[in-house]
């Protein structure tokens, strides 16, 4: 298949900048990249009608970890480097409240909240021993007490602690990918839905980006935004991890408010337009979940029914409404890929299930570097 005269004429002729992936990072990474060079023609490629990976398919946490978490990420990769993850975090955040506003990706703050069950006893005391610890090392960021030990007020059942993040937040995804793209769009960015990239190769002085359909299209610099999709092009330490995620019907005079952290943020949960969205229980099969696929499967829709049955909602009532799937970057480390594989080709990926929080960063990082 061939593109007409009016096509690579007006929308397909080389650009020089071609981005593949509309998610936060590939967004972002455009905007920047248009801030440093307005008159560069900035083309991204985007596969699905909607942003493939995880950006518009995510729970709206803008978070940086709970307690557990965080010592998790400090047994493996060290206090220092965890540190520095959760500052990046922060940052990101506040990157992507300076081009939309609060309003504009409907940010709450109301707090976070990991809950722990009888079964994580040893878990529990490990968390409040270390929150002195924890609270000192991230004193020089946010010039405050980060962790708190609070009391279950919203009536969880089956709940023997409670640790507090006061600076957790939360955000309306729909609504911010919705004004991110309306943001590029505007500064004369151009997306491209439906293409998807089949492969790319360096020749001379371009790449030839080879599409679905043999479509090609040309382009001066290649930047790869693909976060759990990345190891379709990517030698790198990143692989797939698939997120499945529930949402409940409205129900009447819901009153948990916040984000919440279970099992060391394997499962998450939260009020949205007073339905619960629940999400997570990739730990019940990490294999099966290393995949692409976006689709659901029983065995984690049935446990994260049961616990909004037993320990979420255990004396309401409510109803199902619909469930989903988006696909994340993960590796043994979860600090991110940003660099330059090629003069002309670069990534931004393993954004490691924090991409509200973090792709924008990595957009700004990915956009500064390139020359």
């Amino acid at each position: 298949m061939n593109f007409s005269y009016w096509e690579n004429k007006h929308i397909i002729s080389k650009p020089d900048f071609t981005i593949i992936g509309a998610g936060i990072t590939g967004l972002t990474t455009a905007i920047f990249l248009k801030n440093k060079f307005p008159d560069k023609k900035i083309t991204i490629l985007e596969r699905g009608i909607t942003p493939w990976g995880a950006s518009s398919k995510n729970a709206g946490f803008a978070c940086f970890g709970s307690m557990s978490e965080i010592l998790a990420d400090i047994d493996n990769v060290g206090l220092n480097e965890t540190i520095e993850l959760v500052e990046k975090r922060w940052k990101g955040l506040s990157e992507l409240i300076a081009l939309l506003g609060k309003d504009g990706i409907g940010h709450q703050n109301n707090g976070g909240h990991e809950l722990f069950t009888p079964m994580q006893k040893e878990l529990h005391s490990k968390s409040l021993n270390a929150l002195d610890q924890i609270n000192q090392a991230l004193f020089p960021i946010f010039k405050e007490q980060v962790f708190s030990v609070s009391k279950n007020a919203f009536g969880f059942k089956g709940i023997e602690g409670m640790i507090t993040n006061k600076f957790e937040s939360q955000i309306d995804t729909g609504l911010m990918l919705k004004n991110l793209t309306a943001l590029a769009l505007n500064k004369g960015i151009q997306i491209l839905n439906g293409a998807e990239v089949r492969d790319y190769k360096e020749e001379n002085s371009k790449v030839e980006i080879e599409l679905n359909g043999g479509m090609k299209l040309s382009t001066s610099r290649l930047i790869l935004c693909v976060n759990g999709f990345a190891s379709k092009f990517l030698e790198e330490d990143i692989k797939p991890a698939r997120a499945q995620v529930l949402i409940t019907k409205p129900i009447e005079n819901l009153k948990i408010k916040g984000t919440f952290h279970m099992e060391e943020g394997y499962y998450y949960f939260r009020n949205i337009d007073d339905r619960i969205l629940f999400g997570g229980g990739r730990n019940l099969d990490f294999d099966g979940e290393t995949t692409t696929e976006m689709e659901n499967t029983e065995q984690i829709l049935h446990q994260l029914e049961n616990y909004l049955k037993e320990v979420i909602l255990p004396d309401q009532k409510f109803e199902v409404d619909y469930h989903w799937a988006g696909i994340m970057g993960v590796g043994s480390q979860k600090k991110p890929i940003i660099k330059a594989l090629s003069d002309r080709v670069y990534c931004g990926v393993r954004l490691g299930g924090m991409g509200v929080a973090i792709g924008t960063l990595v957009g700004k990082e990915l956009a500064e570097m390139i020359e």
